[in-house]
């Protein structure tokens, strides 16, 4: 995710949302209502453009276009903050005042699908067969597509060309052995090899599960009844991690604090290659013209993180209008100016390149295969927060990377109804 939200914390904003309280959970399996007015689709987003006034003139652009062709039907959107918004949409949702479409990323897809009418209802086929295999996985639970893409977005590895021009290196590392091979040698010059984020708040999407996923593991098994994350790989993924930490290739500070990006070592030029940052991110203090695109790390295989924002239609709506609204939004061309202003990309394969005179752009854009947007689990926010403290004590040395993971697939049981 590039422009979203205010640089780093934006990513997060879009890329991991917050933990839904006991109350949203529970109201979940309730029904729910639209609650909109006759002949008045309500929609709910977030600021994914975030400058208020742009964010504004795009949907009433759009809104404007779609009422001129579509006689009858209003359309009401509506921009909430990204803070809460799960427990804010539950509650709605119980009290039959819930939106008729609401903008939702694929690991909250799970909670609310007892809730959700399932696009394939309204979908035309010509826009299901243009989405790219990325998008449209990424919003299938069980079968079903439960969203309709409108923009994607990719963390791979970015390296500052400044730090390798430092210690006389021209090759980027492409996986964890090249990058610890590097590492002493960083060291030696003042440099980290990377930054990793251990602070318990910070979502394992972007930090921890793409080492998990290169080793060639997962969170859960493939019918989601258990997990995995604490198998061969998983404990290979951690064992990594920690030797990283141990061998301060990695600010240690950062395992337990999460300053502002502009006092860290990434903002400093003191870190060689992260895959928790974008360019958009670290623009401002490495300078365009520093920014190394490469595909995600690899060991058993190169994955990282990235996402899918769609628009979900909720039960009780008039699936007729709200489903040509969600349709509308949705053409590549409309969807385009909402990606170009918040430096995501397109959904569909028809869209093209948005930014061909954009180097870093389209570079990024071009590692959206190598992609996965996080376990699509009812509980895998629940099953994050048992984790994440588990990982934390193996990078602080409290317990071995065996021991940390075999706790948190304990803990994480009873979760799983187990």
């Amino acid at each position: 995710m590039s422009r979203l939200l205010t640089r780093r914390s934006r990513v997060r904003a879009v890329a991991a949302p917050v933990v839904a309280t006991a109350l949203a959970a529970g109201v979940l399996a309730g029904c729910s209502g639209s609650g909109s007015d006759d002949n008045t689709v309500t929609m709910w987003t977030y600021p994914v453009i975030f400058d208020e006034a742009k964010n504004k003139a795009y949907w009433d652009g759009l809104v404007k276009a779609f009422e001129k062709e579509h006689s009858g039907v209003k359309v009401k959107v509506e921009t909430f903050p990204w803070a809460n918004r799960d427990t804010a949409l539950a509650t709605a949702i119980a009290s039959g005042k819930g939106p008729d479409a609401v903008y939702l990323i694929p690991d909250q897809l799970p909670k609310y699908a007892k809730n959700i009418v399932p696009a394939d209802d309204y979908m035309p086929a010509d826009a299901k067969s243009d989405y790219t295999d990325f998008a449209l996985k990424s919003v299938t639970v069980d079968g079903k597509a439960l969203g309709t893409p409108i923009l994607t977005s990719a963390n791979p590895l970015i390296c500052d060309k400044r730090v390798f021009a430092a210690i006389g290196e021209k090759n980027y590392p492409t996986s964890w052995a090249e990058l610890e091979a590097l590492a002493p040698k960083l060291k030696e010059k003042g440099y980290y090899a990377t930054s990793y984020s251990g602070d318990t708040q910070q979502t394992l999407n972007m930090t921890f599960y793409p080492l998990l996923w290169q080793a060639g593991g997962d969170v859960f098994s493939e019918d989601g009844k258990n997990v995995t994350f604490n198998d061969a790989a998983g404990v290979k993924a951690l064992t990594y991690l920690k030797k990283l930490v141990d061998g301060g290739y990695t600010d240690k500070d950062l395992v337990t604090t999460t300053p502002k990006l502009e006092q860290t070592p990434t903002a400093k030029g003191k870190i060689a290659c992260t895959w928790q940052n974008t360019p958009a991110d670290v623009e401002p203090f490495w300078g365009k013209e520093n920014i190394v695109v490469q595909p995600p790390l690899k060991d058993a295989k190169s994955v990282g993180y990235g996402t899918v924002g769609a628009l979900s239609m909720l039960k009780g709506a008039d699936v007729k209008a709200a489903g040509e609204w969600i349709s509308f939004v949705a053409e590549a061309k409309n969807a385009a100016g909402l990606e170009k202003q918040s430096g995501t990309f397109p959904a569909r394969t028809s869209a093209g390149n948005l930014y061909p005179d954009d180097k870093i752009l389209t570079a990024v854009a071009d590692t959206l295969p190598a992609m996965e947007v996080g376990p699509l689990e009812e509980k895998s926010r629940e099953v994050m927060g048992v984790l994440a403290p588990e990982i934390q004590a193996a990078m602080l040395g409290k317990k071995s990377p065996r021991q940390a993971l075999d706790d948190a697939a304990k803990a994480a049981g009873p979760l799983l109804g187990r």
